[in-house]
């Protein structure tokens, strides 16, 4: 257990460090009113947890560890929106498309909502 959990905290050091010089870069390079950065990052590490996907199943299968560090630690400490598309691609592959539509939805709406009530909360 301990080894799984500073597997994960080492990818979500390097993921974190990766987020923060990506968005630092985007931002500085393109400069506007819409977040290119934090999109960037999205969408690259939604990517990224795809390739990841793909070869630790084709490759390491039986390494638990790989997967940990990769897509759990990485691309988790990159950005969770990549967890949230990785595991909405498993509800469509298991044909759960109200369970699919439901999850998405719900985590956009109330992701929103909650984030908001968080700053009227603190104001």
């Amino acid at each position: 257990m301990i080894k799984n959990i500073l597997l994960v905290g080492l990818g979500g050091s390097i993921g974190s460090v990766l987020r923060y010089l990506c968005q630092r870069w985007m931002a500085y390079h393109y400069p506007h009113e819409f977040s290119w950065a934090t999109f960037a990052v999205n969408i690259t590490g939604c990517f990224a947890i795809g390739i990841f996907w793909g070869i630790t199943f084709k490759s390491f299968d039986s390494n638990e560890s790989w997967k940990l560090f990769l897509m759990t630690g990485l691309c988790g400490g990159f950005t969770t929106f990549s967890a949230f598309t990785l595991e909405g691609i498993g509800l469509l592959r298991e044909q759960r498309l109200f369970l699919f539509f439901s999850y998405v939805a719900a985590s956009v709406l109330l992701g929103l909502l909650a984030t908001y009530g968080g700053m009227k909360l603190t104001r």
